[in-house]
Parts: structure tokens; C-alpha cells; sequence
């Protein structure tokens, strides 16, 4: 929901939603950068994000209570009605032999994207106002300057995973990979086997690569 444009209006954004989260009961918080629309999230913007949660937290009152908005007649309607839409996906889903075979048949994708259409169609028709983007732009428009990564990060990195591979247990870690292909290849669970392997210095990568060929890579047909 964050936009490109007057990309200085998601902090407000991203309040509103971090309040709906809250009165909402939620047990986890992230709060998004204001800049995440353009790239990764500078420092600054990070720290606003950080700083939003907290205003929320201990300025707002909105945490003195554990159920803000218990009893509203409204909240309990819009509740009632989401279930009821997300039970007619499930039995969907379910009638068509379950999540695998609803991926399969193309219907979560084409559900996706259908949801995305009718968002942008909204937007573009004027039908949903999205403030900066089709109400009230700007006719000069400014961006904040974008994070950018230092290219010494991946020369650290790469250092990091040589001395890694050349102090580890070279034998032990083509072992515990085997093992981990033989048991994605079957029935086993494989999280005993990822978990030694991280303890023994196996990469992501290799454990990545190691999954991945047995299971593949996902292809939209």
C-alpha cells in the first residue's frame, strides 16, 4: 500500500495501519520504511519506522487496554463477513483436492491476480483514492535519495564464506548434504537434517542448491 509518490505521506500511512494493528490485537509488528516503494529502506527511514511503533506504544493510550475495540457492532460485522468470505475460498480450495492441487490448476494465481486487477483498475477509474497518486499529486514530483548498498559488502561477505569452508569439516558436510537429498527425496522430515547441517557450517546456499535438486524451482505454466 506504500507509494512512490510523495513517498513522505507513508509515515501517515504507515501509522494508520500500525494503530489498525494494534486495536487489532496483534502479537507481532513490523512497521515498512517510508522509502520501501523505491528500494531498500534507508537508515533514516528505518528509524522513523522504529519510532512509529513506539509513539503508538507508549504515547497513544491506545495499549492500556487489551481489547480497545470490544463490542463495536461494526468490527464484529466487517469480522463476520471476511470469515465468511475467506470459508467460501477454503471450501474451494478444498473441493479442488486441497492447496497443491488449487496451485496446480492455476486458481491461487489467477485469484492474485485478479485481486491485483481490481485494485489497480480502482485506482486508475478514480474509484479508490490513493492520496499523491490519483488525488492531490504534485506536479513536481521529489524523491528521497535511495539506500545504496556499499559494493565492499559482498567482497566482506565472500571473504567471510571462504574462511568458513576452509575451517570446517569438508567430509562431514558432503555427508550431512547427502543425507539431506536422501530424505527430501522421500517421505522423512528433513528439519533434523537442515538443523545438523547449519551446525556444522554447511551454507544456505548449499543447503538451497541441495533442495533444490530434488524439488526444483517453481515455473508459472
Amino acid at each position: 500500500t506504500l507509494t512512490a509518490q510523495q513517498p513522505l505521506n507513508n509515515i501517515s500511512r504507515v501509522t494508520i495501519q500500525t494503530l489498525a494493528a494494534v486495536l487489532g490485537g496483534t502479537q507481532s509488528l513490523h512497521t515498512n520504511g517510508y522509502d520501501e516503494a523505491l528500494s531498500l529502506p534507508t537508515e533514516e527511514a528505518a528509524r522513523i519506522a522504529l519510532r512509529t511503533q513506539q509513539i503508538v506504544a507508549m504515547e497513544s493510550g491506545v495499549t492500556d487496554t487489551a481489547d480497545p475495540l470490544a463490542g463495536s457492532y461494526y468490527v464484529e460485522a466487517i469480522t463476520a463477513e471476511i470469515e465468511e468470505r475467506a470459508m467460501q475460498l477454503i471450501q474451494k480450495i478444498d473441493l479442488m483436492g486441497g492447496s497443491v492441487s488449487a496451485i496446480e490448476k492455476g486458481f491461487i494465481q489467477e485469484e492474485i491476480a485478479r485481486s491485483a486487477y481490481d485494485y489497480q483498475r480502482k485506482i486508475e477509474t478514480g474509484e479508490k483514492i490513493i492520496i499523491g497518486v490519483n488525488k492531490f499529486q504534485n506536479e513536481e514530483t521529489s524523491f528521497p535519495p535511495p539506500f545504496k548498498i556499499d559494493d565492499s559488502i559482498q567482497q566482506i561477505q565472500i571473504q567471510k564464506l571462504d574462511h568458513l569452508r576452509r575451517n570446517r569439516n569438508p567430509a562431514k558436510c558432503d555427508s550431512i548434504l547427502q543425507e539431506l537429498n536422501d530424505r527430501a527425496s522421500g517421505d522423512e522430515n528433513i528439519m533434523p537434517v537442515v538443523l545438523d547441517a547449519v551446525e556444522h557450517n554447511c551454507s544456505l546456499g548449499e543447503i538451497a542448491d541441495t533442495l533444490r535438486e530434488v524439488y526444483g524451482e517453481y515455473k508459472s505454466s
